[in-house]
């Protein structure tokens, strides 16, 4: 609505008494009629949780009419900023954050997913949640804190088997996480918390797993998916070719598991110093009774 000039003067005298009347009345119906913008937009925003500033460009038309949104959302607290541009939606009935940890990782940059341990936090099978999230893009995200929560990022080129899910997070699947955990046993919480995520996951494709393998194209990788998964073979029951695969793409190179190589024995088959009863590293109780 287009207010007539003289309501920029409307406590002048000089003008009368029945034009004040209309632009006060003017007034009133334009912001009633942001007020409902306002809520129209911010019941848009709710649905979508988090939101980058190049999202609200596209909502709102134009990068000054996107400031603009953030500035009065900011100032009503129905924002929060949580990194630069980039913003949570908060709840007005609750007054905390909408999206979630894993919603939050997704929209953190441009490609961005939850990954590592994690993604093993996302499908329910982390023995415990961690106070860090891990998540990957294709460019480098420098660590940012929110809500009690520290977000760390990774640089992973690779676009293959990241799962998009209704409620907004994008995860790597249950295969690429059990391997990228296995490369990265840092990010996975350690060996000890990765045995007991994999005692947690209902089940593993063979298949995609080679999969994730060949595309990293790590022999490193091969011998301690293998070395692990020869380990867990009464649970996921993996047929014979797989590790005959894992086997074939093995150099001669020797390796150790992990730096801690205390009490290691060498795996021939794996060319791989490792601990010599892996399962022990677990706690001997309901969880390692089950294997």
């Amino acid at each position: 609505m287009i207010l007539p000039p003289e309501c920029g003067i409307i406590y002048n005298r000089r003008i009368s008494k029945n034009a004040q009347k209309r632009c006060k009345i003017l007034l009133f119906r334009t912001e009633m009629e942001m007020k409902g913008i306002f809520m129209e937009l911010y019941k848009e925003l709710v649905l979508i949780r988090c939101f980058s500033r190049d999202t609200l460009i596209r909502l709102t038309g134009s990068k000054e009419s996107a400031d603009w949104w953030i500035r009065k959302y900011l100032e009503r607290n129905y924002i929060e900023r949580i990194r630069r541009d980039l913003y949570a939606v908060i709840s007005l009935e609750t007054y905390q954050p909408i999206a979630n940890r894993y919603q939050i990782a997704s929209y953190a940059a441009d490609g961005a997913y939850v990954s590592y341990h994690s993604a093993f936090e996302y499908y329910g099978c982390a023995n415990q949640v961690f106070n860090v999230i891990y998540l990957t893009s294709p460019k480098r995200i420098r660590t940012f804190d929110y809500d009690g929560v520290e977000y760390q990022g990774a640089v992973s080129r690779c676009a293959s088997f990241i799962e998009g899910h209704d409620d907004g997070v994008r995860v790597t699947s249950i295969e690429r996480t059990v391997i990228d955990s296995i490369a990265n046993l840092n990010k996975a919480g350690g060996v000890e918390e990765l045995l007991r995520c994999l005692l947690l996951v209902p089940s593993l494709s063979s298949d995609k797993l080679l999969e994730v393998l060949s595309i990293y194209n790590c022999s490193f990788f091969y011998q301690k998916t293998g070395y692990i998964m020869e380990a867990f073979q009464n649970i996921f029951d993996f047929p014979e070719f797989f590790f005959k695969e894992c086997e074939k793409k093995i150099t001669d190179s020797r390796k150790y598991f992990s730096k801690q190589n205390e009490d290691f024995v060498f795996y021939k088959r794996w060319k791989l110093y490792a601990p010599g009863n892996l399962l022990s590293l677990v706690d001997k109780g309901g969880s390692y009774n089950a294997l």
